[in-house]
């Protein structure tokens, strides 16, 4: 075998094995890196929400981890409640906006639960569930059709809901 022939054979092995291999790396290098960047976007959503929920904290009066409505609010007290809900909605649809899919993946859909999980309990909460209409106004179309749907399922009675 003499050089050419020896560089050729080398050529076609490169060609077979090695430029499969090297796509398949990329793709996998892709994929991690759009896994890194939803954990990323994931991250950010979950810090403002330990925010809000430190805000919550700082406005105890306004009794916003309990699912009923809280009652003989002042005037200021509903103004406060009323920007904390769109600060929440905000948030949400931020969530919904970023990190929803009609087509996720495991990790995504695992993600995108913990969200849904917040929206159900504060729209049992009864002045959330209220104020929703108005919250929404303005809102992104889908967004607003899905926690209305949420919306709808946590009102239904236990009974229903088959618990």
């Amino acid at each position: 075998m003499d050089a050419i022939e020896f560089w050729q054979l080398l050529a076609n092995v490169v060609t077979v094995f090695g430029l499969p291999l090297a796509i398949y790396t990329f793709m996998l290098e892709q994929h991690k890196e759009r896994e890194n960047e939803d954990e990323e976007v994931y991250q950010l959503l979950a810090d403002s929400y330990t925010d809000f929920l430190k805000l919550v904290l700082e406005h105890s009066d306004l009794k916003l981890r309990t699912q009923s409505a809280t009652p003989n609010l002042s005037e200021e007290q509903r103004e406060r409640m009323q920007v904390m809900f769109e600060i929440l909605i905000s948030l949400f649809e931020r969530a919904y906006l970023t990190a929803y899919s009609q087509h996720m993946t495991v990790s995504q859909r695992r993600r995108w639960h913990s969200w849904d999980d917040f929206m159900r309990e504060w729209c049992r909460r009864d002045d959330f569930h209220a104020a929703l209409p108005s919250l929404l106004q303005g809102e992104d179309m889908d967004f607003a059709e899905y926690i209305r749907r949420i919306d709808r399922e946590e009102r239904q009675p236990a009974i229903e809901k088959g618990v």
